[in-house]
């Protein structure tokens, strides 16, 4: 298995995670914990089971693809308030992006780590910074 890095706010973090991701398709009654959405998959499935799980992540297979965005902006519509954690291609400039979407954390392999070091990480951990929704609303961000 690749080693991942979990990327938060306050830095580069180790995987705390220690149960398997069920994917949703498998998601049965009593359902699962944990468990992985891919960008294509309808999150209204997920509806009944929101109480219990208390990890969801989100794929993104390319950095290019942000249905993980939406999907994360859909699951806190719905009241989900466990966490949200993105994961696979999500580079250091979306960060702030993935955390207004409603994502708690982004879960990357130890070579995208490698590539855009835990700084480029922190320099968009201000996420509520520079918000430009906001600053045309003339509203402070936050």
């Amino acid at each position: 298995m690749t080693e991942t890095v979990i990327v938060r706010d306050d830095g580069f973090a180790a995987d705390g995670v220690t149960h398997t991701f069920a994917p949703l398709a498998e998601l049965g009654p009593g359902g699962a914990t944990a468990v992985e959405i891919g960008p294509s998959d309808d999150v209204a499935a997920l509806a009944p089971h929101l109480g219990h799980i208390s990890i969801l992540r989100i794929a993104f297979p390319s950095f290019a693809d942000g249905r993980g965005f939406t999907l994360a902006r859909r699951l806190r519509a719905m009241g989900y308030t466990g966490t949200l954690r993105a994961f696979g291609h999500v580079l250091a400039d979306q960060y702030a992006m993935a955390r207004r979407a409603g994502f708690d954390e982004v879960e990357i392999d130890a070579a995208l780590a490698a590539r855009q070091p835990e700084a480029q990480w922190l320099a968009r951990a201000d996420w509520r910074a520079n918000d430009y929704q906001g600053r045309l609303r003339g509203q402070a961000a936050g």
